[in-house]
C-alpha cells in the first residue's frame, strides 16, 4: 500500500496569469519547474559545537514567479532567506547587520532562548546597525523552526516583503536520518500590474479588510515558486519538513484520494507517525510528513476550501481548492523500500498537577483581554520555573492562531476534549468560538516576551500582551 503524506502551500482563487498553474486543470506536467530549496548558511566558525554565521537584510531584486524581477526585502538576497542549520547542543552566533532604512529584528519563532535574543519588539536594531544574535540550542529541541522580522506595527509589511526563512535542529539520534529531505515553505502575496509587490493604501478598502482579515494574496508560492514540482522514485519515502510563512492564510492540505503520515509539528517529531486524511496549517505553524510517489501517475498536493474568516470580509473565492505542487513519480529505477518506525522520538508529557496557576487569556477582535498592546506594561507575571495551564478562549467569528515566545507548550484539551497526540506546540490556531488548554513551563529565561495572535496585521494592530517571567 503506498505511503502518501501531504503538505503544502495554498490560496484563494483570484484570477491572474499566475493562478493559472494553480487552478487549471489537476495535476501539473511533469515539465513544472522543479522545485529549489533556499541556501543554506555557511558556518564560519571552526569550533566544534559552534555554529557562526552572517545573515543581511537589505533590499534586492528577486524574480518571484512572474518573469519580472520584484523590489524586495531580502535576507542574503534570497526569498526565502537561506536556511540555518543547527544540532542541538550548538552555541550559535548569528552576526547580522541592518541594510534597511527602518528598524528591524530577527525573531526566532518556536527556540527556547535568552530574551535578549529573542527578537522581539523590544530590541530593534536600526538602520546600519549591526547585531548579534547568541544562543545555545537546547537537547530534546530538534524541529523545525523559521526565523522573520518582528518590529512593532511593521511586521505584515517586513514579512511580505520577502523577509523570512527556515531553520532546522538536528538530533543525532533522529530516528528519520536518511530518509530524502524536502523543506517547503508556504507563502502568498499579491503584486501590482507593474510586478511590485501590492501593500494598500492606509484608510482604503484593500486595508480595511487587509486589517481584518490579515493579509493575503492571490499567488500561491512553495520557497517562492509557484506550482512546483518534486520528483521521486518508486519506494523512496521522502521526509518534508513545512513552514506556514504566510501573513494570515491557513493551509487545509490534502493529496486527493490518499493519506498522509504526520510525524511531528512545531517543536519536533511524535512519540509516533500519525495517518491523517488532511492536516490544517494556521500561519506560523509548522509540520512533518513521510510521502511517497504513485507508480500509476502524478500526485497533486493541494489547500482544500477553509473558513477562518468573518462572512462580512470573507475572500468571494474561499471555496476554491488550490493546485499547489505536483509529486512526480520517474521513471528511474525503484529504490528499496524503506522502513518507518513505528516509535519516532518521545514526548513526555508536563505534569498537570506541578501547575500553581490556570489563567484564562480571550481573543477578541484586535485585542487580548480586551487590551491592546503597550511595551510600558506588563500584562502576565510569571515565577521562573513554574507550570501554568492557559485556557485560551476565542469569542469571535474568526480563527485566531495564538503564538507565545520562548516557551514551548503542550495542548491539553480542545473544547474540553483531550487532544489525541501530544506534541511540543509554540503556535496553536484557535477556530472561531471556540477554547482550548495548554499547559507550559517557565524554565531558564527570565525576561519580557510577547504573546499575540500571529495573523500579522492583527499583532501590529495591537493584538499582542507581554509575558515578564521573574
Amino acid at each position: 500500500m503506498p505511503l502518501v503524506v501531504l503538505f503544502l502551500t495554498a490560496l484563494i482563487a483570484m484570477p491572474s496569469a499566475v493562478q493559472a498553474a494553480q487552478t487549471g486543470t489537476p495535476g501539473a506536467p511533469p515539465t513544472a519547474e522543479l522545485l529549489e530549496e533556499p541556501p543554506v548558511l555557511a558556518n564560519l566558525s571552526t569550533e566544534p559545537g559552534v555554529v557562526e554565521v552572517e545573515l543581511v537584510a537589505a533590499p534586492a531584486q528577486v524574480d518571484l514567479g512572474r518573469g519580472v524581477p520584484t523590489p524586495v526585502w531580502a535576507f542574503n538576497g534570497s526569498v526565502p532567506g537561506p536556511t540555518l542549520e543547527v544540532r542541538e547542543g550548538d552555541r550559535v552566533v548569528v552576526r547580522f547587520r541592518n541594510d534597511l532604512d527602518e528598524p528591524t529584528t530577527i525573531h526566532w519563532h518556536g527556540l527556547h532562548l535568552p530574551f535578549e535574543s529573542d527578537g522581539s519588539p523590544f530590541h530593534p536594531v536600526a538602520p546600519g546597525e549591526r547585531h548579534d544574535y547568541v544562543f545555545t540550542i537546547p537537547e530534546g529541541t530538534a524541529g523545525t523552526y523559521w526565523y522573520h522580522p518582528h518590529p512593532h506595527h511593521r511586521t505584515t509589511h517586513q514579512v511580505s516583503h520577502g523577509l523570512f526563512g527556515a531553520l532546522i535542529v538536528r538530533a543525532d539520534d533522529d530516528p528519520l536520518a536518511g530518509f530524502p529531505e524536502r523543506l517547503l515553505i508556504l507563502t502568498d502575496n499579491r503584486f501590482r500590474e507593474d510586478g511590485t509587490i501590492d501593500m494598500p493604501e492606509p484608510g482604503s478598502m484593500q486595508a480595511r479588510i487587509d486589517e481584518e482579515n490579515g493579509r493575503e494574496g492571490d499567488v500561491l508560492f512553495v520557497n517562492g515558486q509557484v506550482a512546483p514540482r518534486i520528483d521521486t522514485r518508486v519506494g523512496e519515502v521522502q521526509r518534508w519538513r513545512i513552514v506556514n510563512a504566510s501573513a494570515a492564510r491557513v493551509y487545509r492540505l490534502a493529496i486527493p484520494g490518499s493519506t498522509m503520515l504526520h510525524v511531528g509539528s512545531d517543536g519536533g517529531l511524535f512519540d509516533g507517525p500519525l495517518a491523517v486524511p488532511e492536516l490544517v496549517l494556521a500561519n506560523s505553524e509548522r509540520a512533518e510528513v513521510l510521502v511517497s510517489g504513485d507508480a500509476g501517475g502524478d500526485l497533486e498536493l493541494t489547500t482544500l476550501p477553509y473558513d477562518r474568516y468573518i462572512p462580512q470580509t470573507r475572500p468571494r473565492d474561499w471555496k476554491t481548492p488550490r493546485h499547489l505542487l505536483t509529486l512526480h513519480t520517474t521513471a528511474d529505477p525503484p529504490v528499496a523500500p524503506m522502513t518507518i518506525p513505528d516509535v519516532l522520538r518521545p514526548v513526555e508529557p508536563i505534569d498537570a498537577s506541578e501547575a500553581t496557576t490556570t489563567r484564562v487569556v480571550v481573543l477578541s477582535q484586535g485585542m487580548i483581554n480586551n487590551r491592546k498592546m503597550d511595551a510600558a506594561r506588563v500584562d502576565i507575571t510569571a515565577a521562573l520555573g513554574s507550570t501554568e495551564i492557559w485556557e485560551i478562549e476565542n469569542v469571535v467569528g474568526m480563527d485566531h492562531p495564538f503564538h507565545l515566545h520562548g516557551f514551548r507548550f503542550q495542548i491539553l484539551d480542545r473544547n474540553d476534549v483531550p487532544v489525541p497526540v501530544r506534541s511540543w506546540k509554540d503556535s496553536v490556531n484557535v477556530p472561531k468560538h471556540e477554547r482550548l488548554r495548554i499547559i507550559v513551563r517557565f524554565e531558564d529565561y527570565p525576561g519580557k516576551w510577547m504573546f499575540h495572535c500571529h495573523i500579522l496585521n492583527h499583532e501590529d494592530m495591537g493584538m499582542m500582551g507581554v509575558l515578564e517571567v521573574s
